[in-house]
């Protein structure tokens, strides 16, 4: 199995009238982050997932993206 430092993990979002969610997908182990971004402010939660989570995703209107504002909002320099 692949350490945890080596899976290139994927990046979704979705935007939504009162705010976006951003979610992180390891997808060796299915297991993720999952980052809400709404007016009130930023939650953050762990995820597992099933192997159909790509095809979830999709028919929920998730897109493929690069990696960059879900590490700015984890790191926490975009709040």
């Amino acid at each position: 199995m692949a350490k945890e430092n080596n899976i290139v993990h994927q990046y979704f979002k979705k935007e939504m009238p009162d705010g976006k969610i951003l979610l992180r997908v390891n997808p060796i182990q299915f297991k993720g982050t999952e980052i809400w971004v709404g007016k009130q402010g930023t939650e953050m939660r762990t995820l597992e997932f099933d192997a159909e989570i790509f095809e979830d995703l999709k028919l929920d209107g998730f897109v493929e993206v690069n990696p960059m504002e879900f590490n700015l909002y984890l790191s926490g320099l975009i709040e």
